[in-house]
Parts: C-alpha cells; structure tokens; sequence
C-alpha cells in the first residue's frame, strides 16, 4: 500500500510541475514565444521550428500535467511529458544553458521511474476506467 501512495505523490509532483510550466505561459504565449525566440537566436535552429515549438510547448505542458495529475492516460501523460523533457534538454544544449540542465534531468529521471513502475498507479482515474 505505501508503494501506491509513493506512486501518487510522485505522480502528482511531476504532474503539478508540468502543469504549472504551462498554465503560467497561456496568458502570455507570444511573450514567452518571443523570449523562447530571443533565447535561440545565435543557434543554428531556424525561426520557422522555434516559433511554433514556443507556441505549442506551454499547452504540450499543460495537458501532460492535467494528464498525470489526474493519473488520465497516465502513461500516454508520462510520454508526452518525456517527449517535451527530452527536446527541452536537446535545446538548452544548444545554447548551453547547463544552468537548466539539472532540473530538466530530473523531470526525465522522475518520469521514467514514473514509467518502469506504472502498475503501482493505483489511485488514478485510469483504474476507474478499467473497472
């Protein structure tokens, strides 16, 4: 039993993390797409793949965190939220921005251990579902 409510503080904290990122950065989207822009401006990735990226980045976060918190789709949650990780990580790379390295590592390393034990997902909307 202690193990399913691990999972679910786990789950909500990562959950809460996503969500937050995104729901901050909807009522200022071409704000933050023009801070994400200048942020990439002496790397070699064009305007025409950062514009759209910096728009669609805070709703990906948004829905992966209503996802996992909710525990809806945990583990298409769980994807999405390594999917947006990973490409983070991919970006502060090429600016070099190790400050914000670490804190992206450990959303990736929270999610995959999130992933490796899903079956401890026991207080989510998904076994509703299953019943």
């Amino acid at each position: 039993m202690d193990k399913n409510w691990a999972y679910l503080l786990s789950r909500l904290a990562i959950g809460l993390s996503f969500f937050g990122h995104g729901l901050v950065r909807l009522p200022k989207l071409t704000g933050f797409s023009n801070w994400m822009v200048g942020q990439f401006s002496k790397s070699f990735l064009p305007d025409a793949l950062l514009i759209p990226f910096s728009y669609i980045l805070p709703i990906a976060e948004f829905i992966a965190g209503v996802l996992i918190i909710l525990g809806l789709f945990t583990r298409q949650g769980l994807l999405l939220a390594s999917l947006i990780s990973l490409s983070l990580i991919f970006g502060t790379t090429l600016i070099e921005n190790w400050e914000a390295l670490p804190s992206q590592l450990i959303h990736i390393a929270f999610l995959a251990v999130l992933l490796a034990y899903l079956p401890y997902n026991t207080y989510a909307i998904d076994k509703i579902i299953k019943k």
